[in-house]
């Protein structure tokens, strides 16, 4: 039976008898039973981490061990490129790219307190980086929405208690009024993480100031950019933080429901969502009379279906409603009139796995974070052609650079950067010029982007941005809702113009007529996702107009990506004669010729154009350094 936390001082109680759980991984000690946390996010799952554990449990019960090791599952370390993640507490040794077979290693390195050298992260050759803090990866980040991810496991009510958990949703409703706590958010500085950046405590002072029979709270787990997975990370590594800031917001704004909508493509978040609720129920944290108070509040889930138009509030709120997700015009804001006709506050997820923090710590404490108008931190998630992909927190004023050079490791394979999307679809592309630009909201706005939900798509010298731009659009006309002519007619004819231009069938006119549309689009449709999608169009045309004029006046794609305008050719004298080309080539447009090549014994190859399909294979596998293979 589940210990029913019926007052403030039996939440108390209860973290000071389970707090040694986490204070022990915290606190070393040589004598402390050795804890091997295992990342099982979505991104290591995919790669057994979970199997992972169950093999090394298997391996502690067979040696005996279990009163000197434990194995258990955490949240995304964020290091997703060098995943699974495993770390050793107290001794806070950190290991990458570890599997089942490595597990007896780990164990041996326990018992004979040693380290598996080959699981470190290598800095260089001979550097290898024995704790966390000592990878660059880490070195510029500052962890708040994420600080329980890898430290806790997520399916555990226990750990999150031990943690602090529920103990700022006990602040509020013993020791602050309704009032105070949106003061306090709002003193906080900490504007929406979803992609509009409204401040936060305005927002909850809006439905605060509504007057209703009824009101609800809503948590917009719609992550739908290409590429990010920030909130789908937060729920997966401590759910528990998100369910509170909703109880906390409703005791604030005067609702006693909330509903979580959240994609039915992320199963493991669902599962610890409801884990996380029915624990929090059982103890006394959620549902009615709340630690023995007079305040309930009960959290349901709302799948949806993975349309995009549906993270903006409006459509999501007529979605969970069993209507078509539709967006509507506003005023009257959700604040106003939302969810059944009732008041209702929406924020994202990251929004409020930030709530408690600045509760429990104070408002300026988070303030003194980031810059003038953009307080705190942000959850990037860095992808594309970068060394370090992965999870990415860092503090509002960190620069492009920063993030894509120290904590990204830099372009892959050496290549030269080219430009980074930001804000995924309704974001735009921002250039080298851009680099040293500290990263806030409007900033990014006044670059021709923005922040968006986090999404960071690096890119380089072999992307083209005319392409760039034509992939996001297609991607937005795909999910448009239709409802407004801007966004269902204007949009499809964008793409139908790019689409000509990368065919080689563009002209200068089609350009203007791109620019027109871009921005009555922007001005005339109906919500932000009509609004924003121009902009990869917008950002592109103005940092990479040569490029469209080269596909237009050239008919040639100068970082080689579109098929139409690309051929492949074999320069005889880098040839090597080995035939890797033609024995690779799926059409077997590549033959042999009676000309030597670089070696000249052997005969150089070539490349029929006409049966070529341009898939790129030759390029690939061919061995010349410098290569023969030229497009």
């Amino acid at each position: 039976m589940s210990e029913k936390l019926t007052s403030r001082q039996d939440l108390l109680d209860m973290y000071e008898r389970v707090r040694v759980l986490v204070d022990n991984k915290i606190n070393y000690d040589p004598d402390t039973k050795r804890v091997i946390s295992v990342c099982s996010c979505t991104g290591c799952a995919s790669q057994e981490s979970l199997e992972l554990v169950d093999k090394l449990n298997e391996i502690i019960a067979q040696r005996g061990l279990q009163d000197r090791i434990h194995a258990d599952i955490t949240g995304c370390f964020g290091f997703c490129a060098r995943g699974p993640i495993v770390k050793i507490y107290p001794d806070n040794i950190f290991y990458v790219q570890v599997h089942e077979e490595h597990a007896e290693s780990i164990i041996d390195s326990i018992v004979n307190n040693t380290v598996v050298d080959e699981l470190l992260y290598k800095i260089t050759p001979r550097e290898h980086a024995k704790h966390q803090n000592d990878i660059p990866f880490y070195g510029k980040q500052h962890r708040i929405a994420l600080h329980k991810a890898g430290l806790i496991n997520p399916e555990n009510f226990a750990e999150c208690i031990a943690t602090r958990g529920y103990q700022a949703l006990a602040k509020v409703l013993f020791d602050m009024n309704p009032i105070q706590v949106i003061d306090e958010v709002t003193k906080s500085g900490l504007r929406g993480r979803g992609g509009a950046g409204f401040p936060t405590g305005k927002k909850w002072s809006f439905a605060r100031a509504s007057n209703s029979d009824k009101k609800y709270i809503i948590c917009n787990a719609d992550e739908g950019d290409p590429g990010a997975f920030m909130d789908r990370s937060i729920l997966e590594g401590d759910p528990h933080s998100v369910l509170e800031a909703m109880a906390i917001a409703g005791y604030a704004i005067g609702a006693d429901e909330g509903e979580i909508y959240i994609r039915a493509e992320y199963p493991l978040a669902i599962k610890r969502l409801r884990i996380a609720i029915k624990d929090a129920e059982e103890h006394g944290c959620l549902g009615d009379n709340i630690l023995g108070t007079d305040f309930s509040f009960h959290i349901h889930i709302k799948y949806g279906a993975g349309a995009f138009v549906c993270g903006e509030e409006t459509a999501l709120i007529h979605s969970i409603e069993g209507h078509r997700g539709e967006p509507t015009l506003k005023p009257p804001f959700p604040a106003v009139k939302g969810l059944n006709g009732k008041p209702t506050n929406v924020n994202n997820v990251e929004t409020w796995a930030n709530v408690p923090t600045i509760i429990l710590d104070g408002a300026e404490k988070f303030a003194a974070i980031g810059t003038e108008r953009s307080k705190g931190t942000k959850v990037f998630a860095l992808a594309g052609k970068v060394n370090n992909v992965g999870l990415v927190e860092v503090p509002m004023g960190t620069t492009l650079r920063e993030i894509i050079y120290d904590i990204g490791g830099g372009i892959k394979n050496g290549k030269k950067f080219k430009a980074v999307q930001t804000g995924g679809p309704s974001g735009g592309c921002l250039t080298e010029k851009d680099l040293d630009t500290p990263i806030d909201y409007d900033n990014l706005v006044e670059r021709g982007s923005m922040m968006g939900s986090g999404g960071m798509i690096v890119l380089d010298e072999d992307d083209c941005a005319v392409n760039i731009a034509k992939f996001y659009l297609e991607f937005t006309v795909e999910e448009s809702c239709g409802k407004c002519t801007p966004c269902r007619i204007g949009n499809k004819r964008m793409l139908e113009i790019l689409e000509r231009i990368t065919e080689g069938e563009g002209t200068m006119e089609d350009l203007d007529r791109l620019e027109r549309l871009a921005v009555t689009i922007r001005d005339g449709a109906l919500c932000a996702l009509g609004q924003t999608a121009p902009n990869p169009v917008l950002s592109t045309l103005k940092n990479f107009r040569d490029e469209y004029i080269a596909h237009v006046v050239d008919k040639k794609c100068p970082a080689g990506s579109c098929k139409k305008l690309v051929s492949f050719s074999i320069d005889p004298s880098l040839c090597l004669g080995c035939g890797m080309c033609a024995r690779n080539c799926p059409v077997e447009a590549i033959h042999k010729t009676d000309r030597p090549g670089k070696n000249p014994r052997l005969m150089a190859y070539e490349i029929d154009a006409g049966t070529c399909v341009k898939c790129g294979t030759c390029l690939t596998v061919c061995p010349a350094k410098p290569q023969a293979i030229k497009k």
